[in-house]
Order: structure tokens, then sequence, then C-alpha cells
């Protein structure tokens, strides 16, 4: 059921938006981990994020995503990664990546809606083994010394 859902998403989201546009932000705590979230209507573990709506900035965007999803508030800019292709998932689509430091951001009430199952710390070298794709290379390429091709 979800999977039919996820590509009526698509479908209009590919009719409505010739291109999209998606922010993630690498939350790091004090003990080096990292914040990863599962949600009620995909499988495996992503970087907290969503997507760029219209008339936002991607930094608004993360910080709207950050708070609603994971509960939590930068208290600083994050750090921009990089911009990536996402087009093995969705045809014409970019993930703009960002960086929370442990130390750059606190807790804020969240209002996920539903939206995630579940809120994990994780060991960016170790993630859980539901990490998705795009999420794994981003950890390899970070903590990892890992390539970047340039796709999420």
């Amino acid at each position: 059921m979800s999977s039919i859902r996820t590509r009526l998403f698509q479908t209009w989201f590919r009719l409505s938006r010739p291109m999209t546009l998606g922010v993630r932000g690498v939350v790091e705590n004090a003990e080096g981990q990292v914040l990863l979230v599962r949600h009620t209507y995909t499988k495996g573990l992503f970087f907290p994020g969503g997507g760029v709506e219209r008339g936002e900035t991607a930094l608004y965007a993360l910080e709207r995503e950050l708070a609603e999803e994971a509960g939590v508030q930068p208290s600083g800019p994050p750090r921009l990664i990089g911009i990536y292709s996402n087009h093995r998932v969705f045809r014409n689509d970019h993930v703009v990546l960002y960086r929370v430091v442990a130390d750059g951001w606190t807790a804020c009430a969240t209002d996920s809606a539903g939206e995630i199952a579940e809120r994990i710390w994780a060991d960016p070298l170790s993630p859980p083994h539901d990490v998705t794709p795009g999420t794994g290379r981003r950890l390899a390429e970070l903590y990892a010394d890992g390539g970047n091709d340039g796709h999420w």
C-alpha cells in the first residue's frame, strides 16, 4: 500500500513540478553520532529533511524540516556540504545536504504528525543495516573518506 501511495505522490510531483529540490541535515551529537529518522511511509533510515516548498529558501526548509521531523533547531548556520543529483530515485530531483555540528543545535518541540516512526542516533562509521543507499554514501563520504560522484 505504501509503495502505491509513494508512486502516486511522485507522479503528482512530476506533473506539477518539473524539478524538485529537497534538503537533508547531518545532525551530530556530542558522542559523534548522527541522527537518522525512519518514516512511516517508506522503508529505510534517512537523514532528517524534506522538500523545499515554493517561496522557501533551502536553509529555511532545512530548519523547518529539522524541527518537524527531528526536534532539532540549529543555533547557528549549518554548513553546506553539497548539492546532489537524486535522479536514481526521482527524475530531475536534487538534494541539498547540510551539516549541523554537535554544538550547533538545541532540542525543540517536534510535530511530525505521524510521519516519523523512529528517531535514532547512530555511529556514522557503522550505521544500521537499513540506511538508504544515498544516506550510506553520504556517511561514507563524510566520515570514511568515501567518494562523491555528485549523485545522492
